[in-house]
C-alpha cells in the first residue's frame, strides 16, 4: 500500500523540494498552494499525513489545521507544520489547533523523512 501525503505550501519551490524528497522516499504526493486548495484536495488525496506551511494566502496553515480537525473523515490524520517560523507562541497555537509536529525550513530531506516515518510508525 502506498502512503499518501498532502503537502500544502504557497511557494512552488518548496512544493517542488518537498515533492521530490517524498517521492524519492516512496510516498505518493499530492500538492496544494494554499489552505483552501488543500482542503479541496482532501477527498482526492485521502492523505495518511499532511504537511503544511503557516503563512499562505486565502487560508493559512492554522485555518487548514482547524478545517482538517473539524472534519470527521480526516480528524485523525497527522499534520506536520513546515515553516520558516520558529516562535514558541506559533508552535503553541499550531499545537492548540491540532498540529502533530513542527519542522523549520530550510529542511534536510533525511530529517523530513525521519520525522514522517516516526509520526506514521514506519
Amino acid at each position: 500500500m502506498s502512503i499518501r501525503i498532502l503537502a500544502v505550501d504557497d511557494s512552488s519551490t518548496i512544493r517542488g523540494l518537498v515533492s521530490r524528497a517524498l517521492k524519492q522516499a516512496g510516498f505518493e504526493v499530492y500538492l496544494a498552494c494554499d489552505g483552501v486548495e488543500g482542503v479541496g484536495t482532501l477527498p482526492d488525496a485521502d492523505p495518511h499525513l499532511i504537511i503544511t506551511d503557516i503563512n499562505m494566502p486565502k487560508m493559512d496553515g492554522f485555518g487548514l489545521i482547524e478545517s482538517v480537525r473539524a472534519s470527521a473523515e480526516y480528524r485523525s490524520v497527522p499534520i506536520l507544520v513546515l515553516t520558516t517560523e520558529s516562535g514558541t507562541e506559533l508552535k503553541a497555537r499550531a499545537r492548540k489547533c491540532g498540529a502533530t509536529g513542527w519542522i523549520v525550513k530550510p529542511f534536510e530531506d533525511d530529517r523530513l523523512i525521519a520525522v514522517i516515518d516516526k509520526v506514521l510508525g514506519r
